[in-house]
């Protein structure tokens, strides 16, 4: 009993977070960092939706889904019909942030895949694309047997959860990377920054305490 109050608890502190590092990411580039849009002419504008759909639209629905299914109060069937859904969505939104990227260097001229975060984004996107056709083949086609599901579960549990805080790392070093392009920001903005990446951090930490809590239940 115990477990399922700690578990339920740190979803609840993991919602706080989640939401929080929204908020802050909405206010940083829509005060701060000229707003959001994919099919403008203005180049930042474009390079905003990056951040924005890559946490907001990905990692956050990430999160939720692997939550959703040790915690949400629903059959096991609903439960895993909505992780492979949120996760589904998630990956879906992550190719339109990861495009949007692409659009931003293609619209200055600068050249793809050079930096360490893309590098760590873009495998943690490809394998988490990979553990949900992974999970879908084996956990939700008819003809899985049990026992396979049985076995590949413990391996499909930690790839997911190693796979959030490499998600955690492309994150971070996003925002460093941002941070580092603006230079001459305010130390308002660059306070905001960092508390987004902290939000972000915890976030992740306590939604992998909430999966791992779940599981003794």
């Amino acid at each position: 009993m115990d477990l399922k109050r700690h578990s339920s608890l740190s979803t609840v502190v993991a919602h706080f977070f989640g939401i929080l590092a929204v908020i802050l990411m909405l206010i940083w580039l829509l005060h701060y960092r000229e707003g959001i849009e994919y099919g403008s002419h203005n180049p930042l504008k474009v390079l905003n939706v990056h951040p924005f759909l890559m946490y907001c639209g990905f990692l956050f629905l990430v999160g939720q889904a692997m939550m959703t299914y040790k915690t949400a109060y629903a059959t096991h069937q609903v439960q895993k019909m909505v992780h492979g859904g949120l996760h589904l969505i998630g990956l879906v939104l992550g190719i339109v942030g990861i495009c949007a990227a692409f659009r931003f260097h293609d619209m200055l001229n600068i050249k793809d895949m050079v930096s360490l975060h893309s590098w760590i984004g873009l495998t943690t996107f490809i394998l988490l694309g990979l553990q949900w056709l992974f999970g879908a083949f084996t956990f939700l086609a008819p003809q899985s047997s049990s026992r396979t599901r049985s076995r590949m579960m413990p391996w499909h549990v930690l790839g997911g959860r190693a796979l959030l805080y490499m998600g955690i790392v492309a994150a971070l070093t996003g925002l460093m990377q941002r941070a580092t392009m603006l230079g001459q920001s305010t130390n308002a903005e660059s306070r905001l920054i960092n508390f987004t990446g902290l939000a972000i951090l915890l976030f992740g930490v306590s939604v992998d305490f909430s999966v791992a809590l779940g599981r003794y239940n």
